[in-house]
């Protein structure tokens, strides 16, 4: 069974908010490589708006889009994407739209087929597989920044989820991304 992967930036004081973190050149070439190494990209409703209105190409690159964020615009744009949603009837972008009720079946079922993993994306969703102990490897990208307010990581899980850390990149910027496993 091919692994499920989750990453994620926050400040040092854990806030997960997208619009907290400064644009990085590093950052985005690593994520690009991330998600061009999966098989599958799946998001929640809201994490799939957020990215599809950012990184869509059909109408051309953004004035906003500097040079060097065309390749992560041009590999998630590319990515085959699975969105869970209660609320959406349909979705496009390459993507295929997954029923909530059905979250744990057809994420097992995702893994099975594919060859070189998932990769999740967002808040909410994460947390409900997380709980459900499908996400093998957790990244955590921590950036020198404290909010102060926000919103936490992982906030209202049920129990505690114990992790190993296997791996840690120190970036230029100062953030540091460190991979861990579950214990099991």
């Amino acid at each position: 069974m091919a692994p499920l992967r989750y990453s994620i930036n926050l400040t040092l004081d854990g806030c997960c908010d997208h619009r907290t973190i400064e644009p990085d050149e590093e950052l985005h070439r690593r994520a690009a490589a991330t998600i061009a190494r999966a098989d599958g990209l799946l998001f929640g409703r809201i994490t799939y708006g957020m990215m599809e209105s950012a990184w869509r190409l059909s109408g051309g690159r953004p004035d906003w889009m500097v040079d060097w964020m065309m390749p992560f615009a041009q590999t998630i744009d590319a990515a085959r994407k699975y969105v869970v949603s209660s609320t959406l009837t349909e979705v496009d972008w390459n993507a295929e739209l997954v029923p909530a009720g059905r979250l744990e079946e057809t994420v097992r079922e995702l893994k099975q087929k594919s060859r070189t993993g998932l990769f999740v994306g967002g808040v909410m969703l994460p947390m409900a597989l997380a709980e459900l102990g499908l996400i093998d490897e957790y990244e955590f990208v921590v950036h020198p920044r404290i909010m102060g307010h926000g919103p936490a990581l992982f906030a209202g899980m049920s129990k505690p989820l114990d992790l190993k850390l296997v791996d840690r990149l120190e970036y230029g910027s100062g953030a540091v991304a460190m991979r861990y496993v579950p214990k099991r």
